[in-house]
């Protein structure tokens, strides 16, 4: 529906060959095509739905996967695969790998955080084994304020230079009770978990205030929870966070089991604004070589039909796309069969995706390990390839 066409589905439409027999979740019916007109973009021609005339601006710097697939058709285990590279919800996400592996550059602020406006599935941005430090902070994209968003951000009791002992005593408190039983990863989280909360009042009440940008930047991304996201990323970015992720507000807002026009009527107009404004204001200001931006989920939508109307989850071949760092734009890399089930032609896994963007980082997927219950761990476990194509 939005940029993977296939005019083939129009001629088979309610059909159901023999090729579209894929085991998906729930019960489905015959071909259903899309009721959105596609048209080329930018210098390649970039195929893209009408749904899309933000991002069709932008398209020269968007690479566009269209032959993503994962193994897993229910949500909760596929969420935890592209965000950990594994269906345990046990393990790191990508982001704390990049905080382990890279650190930050701003120590007043989180090297991992999280826009969310449910921000409680701290599976999908834990620090699993690596050390606690690494783990995603959350904050509530539905806010604007900073102290709305950031809980107890000020201590209206005490002064700085009073926190500052405070802090100092309760410190050594930790230390001492440290030594006591040796080294442990947990209370050295905590401290420095603490000394980041301390240094991280200063600054965040500045950094998490979208309403100090110009009010023609607000209505470029538009104000919008995902627009304010998608916005207050980029002044992350700007100030050194590693890595931030930025979640469409609800959740499960995507998951179009039925009625599945217009709910992305509904949504599109708001995501695809943020998205191409958040590529465009990189680029305005020097970042997007440096900055890499990431759009997609954990997987695609089926080309038959569920309830008539909607569409059921298609982990057999899905489209993602990549802007910045490196990547080429202006191309879609990849293909879907004829009626875009599944991914056939240069096929790339989520542990392909994860190695790829650790490349553009400037890390070997197969270096950035951690030992771990007697054995090395790494991201891509022993799988992935970095997609040379598109970098």
């Amino acid at each position: 529906d939005l940029f993977d066409p296939k005019p083939l589905l129009f001629k088979a439409a309610g059909q159901r060959p023999d090729s579209v027999n894929l085991r998906t979740e729930r019960e489905t019916g015959g071909l259903l095509p899309s009721n959105f007109k596609f048209t080329r973009h930018g210098r390649n021609g970039v195929e893209l739905s009408e749904l899309c005339p933000e991002l069709a601006t932008v398209i020269d710097d968007v690479c566009v996967i269209r032959s993503m697939y994962t193994s897993i058709p229910t949500h909760t285990p596929a969420r935890s695969m592209i965000h950990t590279g594994s269906i345990l919800a046990n393990r790191p996400s990508l982001g704390a790998w990049l905080s382990y592996g890279l650190g930050t550059f701003n120590e007043n602020l989180p090297s991992f955080v999280v826009l969310a406006t449910a921000p409680g599935e701290v599976p999908l941005w834990r620090s699993g084994f690596l050390p606690s430090e690494h783990q995603g902070i959350a904050f509530d994209e539905s806010e604007v304020e900073p102290e709305k968003m950031i809980i107890n951000l000020r201590n209206k009791q005490i002064d700085a230079p009073t926190q500052r002992k405070q802090l100092d005593a309760l410190q050594a408190l930790n230390n001492r009770f440290g030594e006591s039983f040796g080294q442990d990863a947990f209370l050295d989280g905590r401290i420095k978990s603490m000394e980041a909360a301390y240094r991280m009042q200063f600054e965040a009440l500045d950094v998490f205030d979208v309403r100090k940008e110009p009010d023609a930047i607000r209505e470029e991304y538009g104000k919008t929870e995902f627009g304010n996201g998608c916005l207050l990323a980029r002044r992350l970015v700007e100030k050194g966070v590693r890595y931030v992720h930025v979640y469409y507000p609800g959740g499960q807002e995507w998951d179009d089991h039925k009625d599945i026009e217009n709910k992305l009527k509904q949504r599109m107009p708001i995501t695809d604004r943020a998205a191409a404004a958040l590529i465009r204001d990189l680029k305005r200001r020097g970042l997007l070589d440096e900055t890499i931006v990431v759009w997609g989920g954990e997987f695609g939508r089926t080309p038959v039909s569920e309830s008539g109307d909607g569409r059921d989850h298609d982990p057999y071949g899905y489209t993602m796309w990549v802007a910045g760092r490196g990547s080429k734009g202006g191309i879609a890399y990849g293909a879907t069969d004829e009626f875009g089930f599944k991914a056939v032609e240069n096929r790339v896994s989520v542990h392909d995706l994860h190695a790829t963007l650790l490349n553009q980082m400037g890390i070997d997927h197969k270096q950035l390990t951690y030992r771990f219950a007697g054995r090395d761990f790494r991201l891509t476990d022993v799988f992935g390839e970095v997609v040379k194509d598109i970098v």
